[in-house]
Formats: C-alpha cells, sequence, structure tokens
C-alpha cells in the first residue's frame, strides 16, 4: 500500500475524487477548513450521493491547522481566490520529492508553482459535474472531461502514475501533453457560465436563448482573442471547442457549439454552475477574480482589450454585495458595452 494521497479541500470536487481513490482502495487524508464539514467526515464518513455512485467512505479528516506529516501525493481542490493561502498552509507537509496537482478551476498552476516551485506542480483540468450539498455530503451529477499534465508537456512516470489513478475515476481520463490549451479552453467555456449565473435561469435555457448568444459569443470571443495573443492552442472538452469562439470563427462553428453545449448541460443533472450556487444559495464570494481577473492581466500585457469581461466581473461583485439582482436583463445590460463605441467607429 502506498502513502495516503492528501486531499486539501473536501468538497465538490476534492470530495469527490477522494471518495473514488478510497473506492480505488488508496488511503487518504482530507483537509478542510470547515469545522463542521470536518467533524461530520469524522463522525460518520463522508456520504457521495448521485446517478454514478452512490456510497458512503470512511478517511480521516483535519482542519489544516491540525495537520501532520508530509506527503508526496498532494491534490489541491479548493476554489481558486483560495489557492494562494492554502498552498502556503500545505507546503510544509509537502514531500521534498512530493507534487501538487491543481484539481481547480482557473490558471491556478502559476500560484501554487510560485510557491512550491513549477517542478512540483502538475497540471489538472476537471470538468465533471458535482456540488458541496450540506457537512459531510457532496453530490456528484454528472461525469465530464478529467485531463493530467506536466506543465512542461513532458511524460514523465509521475504523471503516468496519477493518470493511472484518474483512470479508475473515470475511464476517459485524458494524459495531455498540452494541459495549458485545456485551462485556457475551459477559461473560455468559464467566462460563459459567468455569463449565465448573472441570471435565476439554468446554463442550457440561457445558451439555448437566442437572446444571448451574440453577447455570450461576444464574452468568449475577447477571451479567445486573449488566448490567441497568449500563443495558447486551445483544447476541445466535452462538447465545448474552443476554436470555434475565436474572434475568426465562422458563425456557424459559433453556433454549433453553443448547440453541443446545451445538448451537454441538458444531460447532466446540474443545471446550475458553481457560481450560480454560490450567489444564489450560498451567498458568498464567488471564484471571479481569480478565474477572470487573469483574463484582464493577460489582455493588457498583449493588448488585447476586455471591456464585458471587465463589466462581467463589476456585475458579479455587485450581485454578492445583494445591490444587483439575478435577472436575465444583466445580459441585456452586458449586451450594450462596448456598442456605442463601434457603431461610432
Amino acid at each position: 500500500m502506498s502513502e495516503p494521497i492528501l486531499i486539501w479541500g473536501a468538497g465538490a470536487i476534492g470530495g469527490t475524487l477522494g471518495a473514488a481513490f478510497l473506492r480505488a482502495g488508496e488511503e487518504v487524508v482530507f483537509v478542510d477548513n470547515a469545522e463542521a464539514h470536518v467533524q461530520a467526515i469524522n463522525a460518520k464518513g463522508l456520504s457521495i450521493a448521485g446517478p454514478i455512485f452512490e456510497d458512503t467512505v470512511r478517511a480521516p479528516a483535519v482542519l489544516p491547522s491540525d495537520l501532520e506529516g508530509t506527503f508526496s501525493r498532494a491534490y489541491l481542490c479548493v476554489k481558486a481566490h483560495h489557492t494562494d493561502a492554502a498552498v502556503r498552509d500545505l507546503l510544509p507537509h509537502l514531500a521534498a520529492d512530493g507534487y501538487v496537482v491543481s484539481a481547480q478551476n482557473g490558471l491556478n498552476e502559476q500560484v501554487i508553482a510560485e510557491v512550491v516551485g513549477l517542478e512540483r506542480t502538475i497540471g489538472c483540468f476537471v470538468n465533471f459535474g458535482a456540488d458541496y450539498l450540506e457537512p459531510g455530503l457532496v453530490h456528484y451529477s454528472g461525469r465530464g472531461a478529467v485531463v493530467i499534465g506536466e506543465m512542461d508537456g513532458s511524460k514523465s512516470v509521475r504523471v503516468e502514475a496519477i493518470f493511472d489513478l484518474l483512470k479508475r475515476f473515470d475511464e476517459r481520463a485524458i494524459l495531455t501533453d498540452n494541459i495549458e490549451g485545456y485551462l485556457w479552453g475551459k477559461l473560455i467555456y468559464g467566462a460563459l457560465l459567468f455569463g449565465t449565473a448573472v441570471t435565476d435561469d439554468s446554463i442550457a435555457d440561457i445558451l439555448d436563448d437566442p437572446r444571448h448568444r451574440p453577447v455570450l459569443t461576444r464574452l468568449a470571443h475577447e477571451v479567445g482573442a486573449v488566448a490567441l495573443a497568449a500563443d495558447i492552442r486551445t483544447e476541445a472538452f466535452n462538447g465545448f471547442d474552443p476554436t470555434a469562439f475565436l474572434p475568426t470563427a465562422p458563425a456557424e462553428e459559433t453556433s454549433r457549439s453553443f448547440d453541443e453545449m446545451v445538448a451537454h448541460n441538458r444531460r447532466s443533472l446540474k443545471s446550475h454552475s458553481g457560481i450560480w450556487r454560490d450567489l444564489a444559495v450560498r451567498k458568498r464570494k464567488t471564484e471571479v477574480d481569480a478565474q477572470l481577473g487573469p483574463i484582464l492581466d493577460y489582455g493588457a500585457m498583449h493588448g488585447v482589450a476586455t471591456p464585458i469581461t471587465t463589466r462581467l466581473i463589476a456585475m458579479i461583485h455587485e450581485i454578492e454585495d445583494g445591490t444587483r439582482p439575478l435577472v436575465r436583463e444583466n445580459l441585456d445590460e452586458l449586451a450594450t458595452i462596448g456598442t456605442a463605441r463601434e457603431t461610432a467607429a
């Protein structure tokens, strides 16, 4: 038996992965900063509900301040805006030859590498549906792409081992030499999810509505233009083709990608994004700055304007602060950004 896997963040992603690893025969130690969640896991186990598998698994869970020992295999599964603090707390527990897998949303590998070093950072892309419901309970609602890769694109022994383990979670897992392409591809998709989250309607309903596709297309074009300027070769996943949202993409390709996203999301039991859940249900700050903020930074670096992304971030903050409702009119307002300047031009 190999040493335990450290799962830092036992919520939607971390809880689902950790439970799957336990079912595969691995030992796991959960770390989470929610005391009630830690207590529930220790008292009655971590329960996974949903259509993929249902089980209650047993593993020790601790608060970050109570963790002891060092670990060679660590999966960071916290919200993007908690990455820096979490990886600094994790660092004393990472073995000298250990690594951190960023099982998160966004470009968090860069933040992790600044703390533990690029050589100890593994890129990871996850797109399965899961939600934290209550202490001790996670809902695994739908399969989605799981991709792993070294940041330099190499096929190392360690990344092969991680890949083998992830295949036991999902047999369709992918080992890639272009993990940044997947991460940037999901940034385009993620921007669209943030767009749907400013309403109370489902992801599929918003993406399917001809009224909103033009502004969502313009939003995606901004992110696609930044990726293009940064020389990123984006990768497709789960019916989403990011190249369909490059500014030069034919309109019919963009429409087809919208249709495929709608079909994928209608099959999922997770009708709304985790972003929407943070805004509407949990009433807490979202990952908007950590996920979409780098788009503004890269855009400024490469001279690509991002006015719609900038306004969307501001809208999300207004919803977080309780000064803006979750309504479709938010997308109508977003659609006016830049139009006056474009008309004048």
